[in-house]
Formats: structure tokens, sequence, C-alpha cells
């Protein structure tokens, strides 16, 4: 995507209920309540669930992660997040 190109522009890469892994640590940067400053949320490889979609900025998709083992819902950017679904779609024409 180029930088005058809007993510909003396509429809979101994960759906509510997309089974994801996450591919950086992400900590808390001050907007996560009951958690101090700089307190991990999530690491990479953990395993979510999208529970809702959002906007950022009017230009990309912020998608609410649940991770299960933590019970935080957490928000992410598409960079930040890879399918971690059994049938990815590369697998979908194989049926």
């Amino acid at each position: 995507m180029q930088r005058d190109e809007l993510e909003l522009d396509l429809p979101p890469a994960f759906e509510i209920g997309h089974k994801v892994r996450l591919r950086k640590l992400i900590k808390n940067d001050g907007t996560f309540p009951g958690q101090e400053i700089g307190a991990v949320l999530a690491k990479k490889g953990d395993i979510g669930y999208v529970a809702s979609i959002g906007t950022f900025l009017q230009s990309s998709y912020i998608y609410a992660v649940h991770f299960l083992e933590t019970g935080f819902i957490v928000g992410c950017k598409k960079k930040e997040l890879e399918s971690a679904e059994e049938n990815n779609e590369s697998n979908a024409t194989d049926e």
C-alpha cells in the first residue's frame, strides 16, 4: 500500500471472529486502563480472536483482539497481526 492510499478504501484484512497471531510485542502506551504504562499486554506469537473492527484517524483499521489467556482486548493494526486460521485462503481452493 502506497502512502497516498487509504487502508479504509479496501475491506478489512480480518473479520470478526477471525483467529489471529500477534507479530510483535504490544506494551501499554497509556491507553489501556488498569495496567501500568509499559506493561506487556500481549507477546509476539500470542493467539487471539478479532472481537471488533474500528478505524484510526480515518485512514486505517484497528482490530480489537481478544487474547483468551490474559483476557485482554487490545487494539492492533493490520501490520501487527497475521492469520492463525487452520484453513488459510490459499487452501480454500483445494476442496
